[in-house]
């Protein structure tokens, strides 16, 4: 039965594109016998990698070269080195060209013929929902805008991303923030009318320029910024402006009277007034009292609105700034007026700036209101008390089944109607619903992605997942959410692991705009510019750097990403674009002439342009850099993970770190490596990472086109050296280095690809299914969406191995696996429904 079930799953694999040979130009090289291949290691390898010096903790010297397959987790490791023209180092005998093609082929051969035979698809662990994926699985079930970020706390992240299984743990606390947004989401969405009012804060970077027209604010204005609010119930609602503070206190730019501009949904609610002489002379000016008259009460629908906070722009024959400086508790001193024209940022007496909005309220709540999400939520409305025990059944229903990505179960359904029960004896049956929605959103079905196998599955056997199961995988990795009608339907009716079904949902997806996440999420982790929100330049040496050019970098690269996912693009174009996506401050600071105002156009760049591909964008240069001063270390080490996919090992303890002192600042960054390279612990890598690095150092730490060094005409060393001894030139260069490597760029980008969509780093059992990727994609020139349809196809992605329960997963002894399950989460009875004394968890047993 085994055999049976293993040829099965085998001629399943081969049908979908399975592994089975090699990549590359290693696919025609003929393959070795085991004679030959240990005659090639003993030749050049085995003096260095044997179990005597052990480095690299690779051994090779008693490594079975017969029995390849067996021994797949050291041999993939001798694959990437060799792929990488990292081994032999340097300065070691190497073989010729044709002897490492033959190499590689006969290890990649061996192991993918053995794992199309038997596919290995890894372990899968109780996944939880990240925050991202929990914001957006709300927006899609509830059509609910939430602010994520104000409900719970960031995630950790493992091989580079956050959605990875083994590190999305559930504390305690984290146990909290899901009952408190629990009730906030089941109030929010609802309408509950009986909530008191409160307060929501949207601050604006403080070093955000606010002297200029800002993206998405109307034309002919300036500064400010724009909010996207879900207003719970119809009523009234104050919006708050406080106006930004200098370090000592002051408001700039208030002598004259400065219209503050506030808009609904784009139409202009009111004209406030901040500043002016009369205002304030004669009068003790308080902190508070310079902004404290800056709010307007509205009326407002329930449901999402958008808010406008902006200052009207003047012409530059009128003067915006005034020779007035305001601080809490004086009385204003007059200063010399200004044109603003004339004004830089950070002057006393320059432009007032928008700090923070608050949006209050509800007061005086009218009802519920027809929000989205109550359309969504009541698909039935009863008109008598008759009509409301079935129609509640129908609305739990719908909800469970989407919330739980499959049909519930009577007894689920049950459960969540016990909750409704509960809350409409005493509060109707609106309260009942926001009840059984609240505990629908703890519930564990909800919050982890569980994956209980086919019926008859043996352990230890390699299954295709469920129907039901693929859906979800599909849709978290193309969405970072839950699956839509249309997916879940095809899923429930047994059709989503036909081929041709899969596929056609796939690209169905990719179109979506909510394949927009794979901008957002997989390529802002990959390309590290979601740290871009951390980078803080010193002023002193950079003063042009601000938040607006921080937005601008990172949006650069994410719209070239999102160039090549929606026209298709090969990936390779990431490193070679001849095109850019920039704004006026970001050509201003490349240099680019004749772009003007804040919205983004794609330009043209010349094929030997600097800011051309990756390597010329100013978010990868600023975020691989110091707050002084670049950083090829780790510029270098970036390329390597994020390109090549070679990373180098962790320094060994007791490594100092580049010195920085007074003394060596007279030495050129390529001196300074070369002094750190002189420690032979640090040589080995460092002679990795330091020549990729320094070709790069013609860009300084936020991006900017340099050819000289600091004040001095010294003009700046890019030259360098790769490990296998080939020579280049600067950025441009070391981007031809990498075209010509582009298969590994490719690999990496596959491999990222994988990790991303199975929640877990890819290892040396998934090297067959990448290489398998890789050479379907060969055939479209590495088009992304081909990439993304062999991650769909591949085994890892399509199959798991039923083991034994999870120990690590809240086990039992009676060999269930448990999931968390909120009890006592509410004190029944009351209208508002508000948290209980104690609030216990416990394990709820799942039979996988």
């Amino acid at each position: 039965m085994k055999r049976l079930a293993g040829a099965f799953v085998a001629a399943w694999a081969l049908s979908v594109g399975g592994a089975s040979g090699s990549v590359g130009a290693q696919e025609d090289a003929p393959s070795m016998s085991g004679a030959e291949l240990r005659e090639v290691l003993d030749t050049y390898c085995v003096a260095c990698h044997n179990e005597r010096l052990r480095t690299a903790d690779l051994l090779l010297d008693r490594a079975d070269t017969h029995r390849i397959a067996a021994g797949a987790e050291v041999w993939e490791k001798a694959i990437r080195k060799l792929r990488g023209g990292l081994m032999p180092p340097a300065g070691r005998r190497r073989p010729d060209a044709v002897t490492v093609d033959r190499v590689v082929a006969t290890l990649e051969g061996a192991i993918d013929r053995a794992a199309a035979a038997d596919p290995d698809p890894g372990r899968r662990t109780l996944h939880r929902l990240n925050r991202t994926e929990y914001g957006n699985a709300i927006r899609d079930l509830l059509a609910l805008e939430i602010d994520v970020t104000s409900v719970l706390p960031p995630d950790d992240s493992s091989f580079g991303f956050d959605n990875i299984a083994e590190v999305l743990n559930v504390s305690p606390y984290m146990l909290e923030r899901y009952l408190s947004a629990a009730l906030r989401i089941s109030r929010a969405a609802v309408g509950d009318t009986s909530i008191a009012p409160t307060a929501s804060t949207y601050s604006v970077a403080p070093d955000l320029s606010q002297d200029y027209h800002v993206n998405g604010l109307p034309f002919g204005t300036r500064g400010g910024t724009v909010i996207r609010h879900t207003f719970p119930v119809d009523g009234e609602y104050d919006i708050r402006v406080r106006l930004a503070r200098t370090t000592w206190g002051t408001v700039r730019g208030l002598a004259l009277v400065q219209p503050v501009d506030v808009r609904l949904d784009g139409v202009l609610v009111e004209r406030l007034e901040a500043g002016g002489i009369g205002r304030y002379f004669g009068q003790d000016v308080r902190g508070h009292d310079l902004d404290s008259h800056l709010v307007v009460r509205v009326p407002v629908t329930a449901g999402p609105h958008e808010i406008t906070v902006t200052f009207p722009k003047r012409s530059h024959a009128q003067r915006e700034t005034g020779g007035i400086e305001f601080r809490p508790g004086s009385r204003p001193l007059l200063r010399k007026p200004y044109i603003a024209s004339n004004v830089s940022y950070g002057s006393v007496s320059g432009l007032p700036q928008v700090h923070r909005v608050f949006v209050e309220g509800p007061y005086r709540a009218t009802g519920a209101g027809d929000a989205p999400s109550r359309r969504r939520i009541f698909v039935c409305r009863p008109a008598t008390a008759a009509e409301e025990a079935p129609c509640a059944e129908e609305i739990v229903g719908a909800l469970a089944r989407r919330a739980y990505r499959r049909p519930p179960t009577e007894a689920e359904v049950r459960e969540l109607l016990a909750h409704y029960e509960t809350a409409r004896r005493t509060a109707g049956f609106e309260s009942g619903i926001q009840m059984a929605l609240r505990a629908l959103l703890v519930q564990p079905e909800f919050l982890f992605r569980i994956e209980e196998g086919l019926p008859g599955s043996a352990a230890g056997i390699a299954r295709p997942v469920s129907d039901l199961e693929l859906a979800s995988r599909l849709s978290f990795f193309l969405w970072s959410s839950i699956p839509d009608e249309e997916l879940l339907a095809l899923a429930e009716a047994g059709r989503l692991r036909e081929p041709a079904v899969l596929e056609q949902q796939a690209r169905r997806m990719l179109a979506d705009p909510r394949a927009e996440e794979l901008v957002s999420n997989f390529a802002a982790q990959w390309l590290y510019t979601r740290n871009m929100g951390a980078t803080y330049p010193n002023g002193a040496l950079y003063p042009d750097y601000d938040d607006n050019l921080r937005q601008s970098m990172r949006r650069e690269t994410e719209l070239l990403f999102d160039s090549i996912l929606r026209e298709d693009r090969s990936v390779i174009d990431l490193l070679t674009a001849n095109y850019t996506f920039v704004n006026e401050r970001l050509a201003r600071h490349y240099g680019i002439e004749g772009v003007y105002g804040s919205r983004f156009r794609r330009i043209a760049l010349a094929d030997d342009h600097p800011r051309g591909g990756l390597l010329g964008q100013g978010s990868l240069l600023t975020v691989t850099s110091h707050a002084t001063r670049t950083s090829p270390v780790v510029r270098g080490k970036w390329i390597l993970e994020n390109i090549l996919g070679t990373p180098p090992p962790e320094p060994p303890p007791g490594v100092p770190p580049l010195q920085d002192a007074a003394d060596l600042s007279r030495l050129t960054m390529r001196e300074r490596m070369e002094r750190h390279r002189a420690n032979p612990a640090c040589a080995g890598c460092h002679n990795q990472m330091d020549p990729l690095g320094l070709a790069l150092e013609s860009f300084d730490a936020v991006g900017h086109l340099r050819t000289v060094r600091g004040s001095s005409a010294e003009p700046i060393d890019v030259s360098g050296v790769m490990p296998d001894g080939t020579a280049f030139e600067g950025a441009a260069g070391l981007r031809d280095i990498l075209v010509g490597r582009s298969d590994q760029f490719v690999q990496t980008l596959t491999e990222k690809l994988l990790t991303y969509a199975l929640g877990r780093g890819v290892e040396y059992r998934d090297m067959p299914a990448v290489r398998g990727i890789l050479r379907d994609a060969a055939a479209t020139d590495y088009r992304l969406s081909s990439i993304v349809l062999g991650v769909v196809r591949s085994a890892p992605f399509r199959l798991r191995r039923v083991s034994e329960p999870d120990a690590d997963a809240l086990a039992r002894p009676d060999g269930r696996v448990g999931s968390l399950r909120a009890r006592d989460t509410c004190s029944p009875g009351s209208a508002a429904q508000t948290p209980g004394p104690a609030v216990t968890a416990e394990i709820r047993g799942r039979q996988t």
